[in-house]
């Protein structure tokens, strides 16, 4: 082998071990993100239970309903605006999603015992953990599968809302079942896409706003598993 093959392939180990450290690097920000968003969405849905205040302001008002739609609009502008945001703007609006999601699930904390509800979160980050580390890992390219969890996500969109009116205890149990599937698959899929958006070019600021997305995407997968998960195994009260 010549020198010069030699260097070549010293180079290229070199590069690749730069790009291993920075997706890495890039990868725990997604996820110190997503758990921090996670960590004060509970902490404020936890002081919100305990508020009797706070519980009398907005549930059973027209409040509850703005605390339960505004996070979902807030996942719509940060999702269609990232790329015109700066990053410090697109932090705050994650932070502030969080929190708006806190104020919403204060309500599980009414309606299930606080050892199911603990039971259930580790059951969910076990699952959840499990799942990421495949996405992160596996081979296979999951672009495919990821088409078929969007539509079993809009199917199980359009089954909840129906549900509303009519009150089925039964559809209420497969969209749950159904939901877990779908957001177990979707934590893999969500996991191979954010570490395919990695670019080692990529200025600061980019890719502080491509870990924030791709948490906002971990943080949602986990947040709808639990509450699938909870409405199987929580005990009401």
């Amino acid at each position: 082998m010549s020198p010069e093959t030699k260097q070549n392939i010293s180079t290229a180990r070199t590069s690749d071990t730069y790009v291993d450290q920075g997706l890495r690097k890039h990868m725990l920000n997604v996820y110190n993100y997503m758990t921090s968003g996670l960590a004060l969405t509970g902490l404020i849905a936890w002081m919100t239970a305990q508020s009797q205040t706070m519980i009398n302001l907005i549930y059973g008002t027209p409040l509850q309903w703005i605390v339960m739609l505004a996070p979902l609009g807030f996942v719509f502008f940060l999702s269609a605006r990232i790329h015109k945001m700066s990053f410090q703007s697109a932090q705050i609006t994650f932070w502030l999603f969080a929190a708006l999601m806190g104020l919403s699930l204060a309500s599980i904390f009414l309606v299930f015992t606080g050892v199911s509800i603990a039971r259930v979160f580790f059951i969910t980050a076990g699952t959840f953990a499990a799942m990421s580390i495949y996405g992160y890992t596996t081979k296979k390219d999951l672009t495919n599968f990821g088409a078929f969890l969007f539509m079993g996500l809009i199917g199980i969109i359009v089954a909840s809302i129906v549900n509303i009116f009519i009150g089925s205890t039964a559809l209420h149990f497969a969209i749950s079942v159904i939901g877990v599937l779908v957001f177990v698959g979707l934590t893999a899929y969500d996991t191979q896409h954010i570490k395919r958006m990695y670019v080692e070019s990529d200025e600061t600021a980019i890719a502080g706003k491509k870990a924030i997305i791709g948490s906002l995407k971990l943080y949602l997968d986990f947040i709808n598993l639990f509450i699938m998960l909870l409405h199987l195994f929580g005990n009401r009260r």
